[in-house]
């Protein structure tokens, strides 16, 4: 199967689109056709052998213009000088159409205003004079309004009328039924028939043209402008974009374009610089702003081996980086695209308009028909009509049908890019706002995805620093998951551990070392007992670590316990809030993961998810989903790994966190460029937002014409008196579309509902994991609005030895009850059981080594 984009010209309303879909539709080898209203493109699925070439011929045989991207005759993109061009013709069309319009308007209607006419203009005797002025004034505004009649009448030679078609019959039939009057006013000046004059001399329809015209090119001028703001999104990404980039070139550093850096090259980034490429740091560390493309907006830290994505922006150290991505492979190149590709694709909630659509045009023109012979017949004159005619043909354009799914579309993938949440498509957009139920992959998703040191019980008479640089020293040999996790801890302490004498590895043990002579052991607890060391006290605290998930690691010299470390795959910070915020939009919440029940428990118990899968193989998680769906319910799947595709794929929303794996990202529907879960509740959020938007939309475009043409067919005339002139009609139908434009826009400035007490980023408290029930909760949740919290901002903190540092010289201070650092965030929350002063706080801070930033006091007790 393959997929070509084509640039569309001449479509001005979704009739038009229906058409050269439908005509497409019929090319051999064609599978699919979706066309854009909006952004005037087309993509067309299919086989090998279809020839794009036969594609173009069909469009342009169905009335319209057709090119490949790149063609000299290419639509030109949105935000281009180009389309800058057609806006300013626009404007020029619009303002000769109402200075031509004024005095027309003046001459034709002034006198029943009483308002003073020019003498030549006055009385039977000039009244050809009167009827030619008006013609002369109208030719103007027809002319630089031709394209309306050109597309229009061409479009229904081919039997595909559209909205320029109604416009060009309903205004051309005005416009030719003036001419006729003129005739017959010179018949009557001619033969004496002064009757004839009087008649006709006020039955002139050259107003009504030119002000149809007038407000129809008006109501699409303000219309393209309105819409140029739905790509607002995509522009500011491009903005983003650096120009320039610093590389260093056989020793030499050198500035040159950002387009002609190459993969491998080294590149300069100085505080203050926008990442020109995507790359990994060689040297240096740094404070990156990634909200561009996260829409996080705390910088994050960035150090040697770390990747930097272009357009994010160096904050504050010189890093040298090499070029991994340039050009159209950048992270920000790939989101433009993803944008562009769900503004451009269509939903299936946009078929119910094209559908009506297609053959709305050709009934809006019978009723048109049919409601002037109608009132002909029954005695109402040819002039009046005619103006039923003319008022059905013009209110009834279908313009605010075929903008209500387009436009809220590009306008809500738009503003989720820049809340750093990606939607690949329209379809995905619908989708997710009736998701019911929301699977996460635990590894990776919900979890940092890689073991880490959580808790230290020294048991011998020993420092902590001692106890774990002496663990570091044994675990160094080995390449278990858990060792790494005590060698790190020991690292980012500061730590420099020994080498071992002798190293082995005992399998489903554990491990065995030399230090200084003395054989020291580390491993489960079998791996004590079967080496005879008494262990109870070690055991019973190895216990209480693995109720709540986590695995203990026992260490012995001799047959003496020397302590035990706890090792867990932490929470992710912001994962609970996420999660909440889940539930509390009435969402089912599931946790999938391969770990044994009772850690899996553990974990879900300090997410507050309680609906657990556990024990599951990676290749059974897309049997999972499958069974989720079994009862109809739609179902979203949260991952980041390579097994995880299958089951993104066979969800009906596949979210896939932005740092997993390319392949998760491929076969995902939404992409969340961070790695926090809240995201998941944005998209659906956002989804919602646009689905009601859309059928608001949709409401109003069907409701207008519903209301709107037998108003115009004059269905309440005879009772009440009521009828639309062909110009209200005019001015009606314009109103129509621009409302419902901008309607979409509000969307620009849609915001995720996030509380402030379950913001993103707060990590859960490691000494609540399974130990909490309902009801203590809700008691929990009484005490801490009567404690209050002082969140403190730290500069300087990097490992888990600086914020252990942190920790312990606040937590001596009199009145605090505990003191937790979050070094991602780098801050510092103090939770007080009595007021202390600011100033005691950073002062404590600073003599730690570190410097304190502000103080942020939540409302509590002494608030």
């Amino acid at each position: 199967m393959i997929q070509q984009k084509f640039s569309v010209t001449g479509m001005s309303c979704a009739a038009c689109s229906a058409h050269v879909e439908k005509a497409v539709s019929r090319v051999e080898g064609v599978e699919s056709v979706q066309v854009n209203l909006l952004s005037g493109s087309m993509t067309v699925s299919f086989d090998a052998p279809a020839d794009p070439a036969a594609i173009i011929r069909a469009v342009e045989e169905a009335g319209y213009g057709a090119s490949l991207p790149g063609a000299k005759d290419a639509k030109p993109a949105a935000g281009s000088n180009q389309g800058e061009d057609e806006l300013r013709g626009m404007r020029i069309r619009l303002i000769v159409s109402i200075a031509f319009l004024i005095p027309l308007m003046y001459i034709s209607m002034g006198h029943m205003l009483g308002w003073p006419l020019p003498s030549f203009l006055h009385g039977g005797a000039n009244a050809l004079t009167f009827a030619l002025t008006q013609f002369l004034l109208c030719l103007p505004i027809a002319y630089v309004n031709r394209k309306f009649y050109i597309v229009g009448f061409k479009s229904l030679l081919h039997g595909a009328p559209n909205m320029d078609t109604l416009i060009a019959i309903g205004s051309g039939s005005a416009l030719a039924y003036g001419v006729l009057a003129m005739y017959q006013i010179g018949y009557g000046l001619g033969h004496g028939d002064m009757v004839r004059v009087s008649h006709y001399m006020m039955d002139l329809y050259f107003e009504s043209a030119a002000t149809i015209l007038t407000l129809i090119t008006l109501g699409k001028y303000l219309e393209t402008r309105s819409k140029k703001k739905t790509g607002d999104a995509i522009a500011r990404l491009m903005d983003l974009r650096p120009q320039t980039a610093t590389v260093e070139r056989d020793g030499v550093e050198t500035t040159i374009p950002a387009a002609e850096v190459l993969v491998g090259d080294t590149v300069i980034l100085r505080p203050g610089q926008s990442v020109p490429v995507d790359g990994v740091i060689l040297s240096g560390a740094t404070s990156v702003d990634e909200s561009a493309l996260t829409g996080e907006s705390i910088p994050v830290e960035r150090a040697q081996g770390d990747t930097l994505r272009a357009a994010t922006l160096n904050k504050t150290g010189l890093v040298r980086m090499r070029a991994t991505r340039v050009g159209e492979d950048t992270t920000l190149s790939q989101i433009i695209r993803l944008v562009e590709e769900a503004g451009n694709s269509k939903a299936p909630i946009a078929k119910l308009a094209d559908k009506i659509s297609g053959v709305f045009v050709p009934i809006v023109i019978a009723i048109a028909c049919i409601s002037a012979l109608v009132w002909y017949l029954l005695g109402y004159g040819f002039q009046f009509a005619l103006s039923i005619g003319i008022s059905v043909l013009v209110i009834s354009c279908p313009c605010a049908l075929g903008l209500a799914t387009p436009v809220a579309i590009m306008v809500g993938t738009g503003r989720g890019a820049q809340l750093g949440v990606l939607i690949k498509s329209g379809e995905a957009l619908e989708t997710a706002h009736s998701v019911k139920t929301v699977v996460f992959d635990k590894t990776g998703t919900l979890t940092e995805g890689k073991p880490r040191v959580t808790d230290v019980s020294v048991l011998a008479k020993m420092q902590e620093s001692e106890f774990i640089a002496l663990c570091a020293a044994i675990e160094n040999g080995s390449e278990h998951p858990l060792s790494e996790a005590v060698t790190a801890y020991a690292r980012d302490m500061g730590l420099a551990p020994q080498k071992a004498e002798r190293f082995e590895a005992v399998p489903g043990r554990g491990v065995r070392a030399q230090l200084s002579g003395k054989t020291y052991l580390a491993g489960n607890a079998a791996m004590l007992s079967e080496n005879g060391v008494h262990a109870v006290e070690a055991v019973a605290i190895g216990e209480g670590y693995a109720a709540q998930g986590k695995t203990p690691l026992y260490f012995a010299q001799g047959d003496t316990v020397l302590g035990v470390i706890a090792v867990a795959d932490v929470v992710k910070p912001g994962s609970r809030a996420g999660v909440e915020r889940l539930r509390k939009m009435g969402l089912d919440v599931v946790m999938l993961t391969g770990d044994h029940e009772k850690t899996a428990q553990a974990i879900g118990a300090q997410l507050g998810v309680t609906h657990i899968i556990s024990q599951v193989l990676p290749q059974d998680k897309e049997e999972k989903i499958r069974a989720l769906q079994a009862d109809g319910t739609r179902v979203a799947m949260v991952g980041d790994g390579i097994n995880d595709a299958p089951a993104l794929a066979r969800a009906d929303v596949g979210i896939a966190i932005g740092a997993g794996t390319d392949i998760a990202i491929d076969s995902a529907d939404i992409v969340l460029m961070t790695g926090d879960v809240g995201g998941v509740a944005t998209a659906i959020e956002l989804s919602r937002k646009v689905i009601a938007n859309i059928r608001m939309n949709l409401f109003w475009a069907f409701f207008y014409n519903a209301i709107g043409i037998p108003l115009a067919a004059g269905a309440l005339y005879t009772l009440f008196g009521l009828r639309l002139s062909p110009m209200f009609a005019a001015a009606a139908m314009s109103l129509s579309s621009v409302c419902v434009v901008t309607n979409a826009l509000r969307l620009r400035f849609f915001r995720p509902s996030i509380p402030a007490q379950d913001s993103p980023g707060s990590p859960v408290p490691e000494d609540s994991i399974g130990t909490v029930t309902p009801n203590e909760n809700e008691e929990n949740e009484e005490v801490e609005d009567n404690i209050m919290k002082k969140i403190i901002t730290v500069e300087g903190m990097h490992c888990q030895h600086c914020k252990a540092s942190v920790e312990k010289a606040l937590s001596a201070l009199e009145g605090v009850k505990s003191a937790k650092v979050d070094l991602e965030q780098k801050t510092a929350t103090v939770t007080l059981s009595a007021d202390v002063a600011d100033e005691t706080l950073t002062r404590a801070v600073a003599d730690a080594g570190f410097e304190p930033k502000g103080v942020e006091t939540k409302k509590g007790l002494f608030a």
